[in-house]
């Protein structure tokens, strides 16, 4: 089975059992939408601090294919291949 590693900062931890680097199954569809419909039915918490309810991804959230930045990419469909690593992370806002 071809695998794609999610990492996470500890700030995204949480939402994720405590969980900072993940190896989960390539979705059929390949793409970082399918990859998120898998991790937000295992983990809900997580879909929701990363998706709005239209289900697009929040502003305050990144998410890296590689060392790009899905944004420059295709978004949600920008696609995944076995063995890449998806960096998700949340901006933290200080003063």
């Amino acid at each position: 089975m071809d695998m794609i590693t999610v990492e996470v900062p500890s700030v995204l931890s949480s939402a994720l059992e405590g969980q900072r680097s993940l190896q989960v199954p390539l979705p059929a569809e390949g793409t970082v939408r399918a990859l998120l419909e898998v991790l937000g039915a295992q983990y809900p918490v997580f879909a929701r601090r990363v998706r709005d309810e239209r289900g697009e991804i929040r502003r305050y959230v990144n998410i890296f294919v590689g060392p790009e930045n899905i944004r420059d990419l295709s978004g949600l469909d920008s696609q995944l291949y076995p063995g890449r690593t998806v960096l998700i992370m949340q901006s933290v806002a200080g003063g």
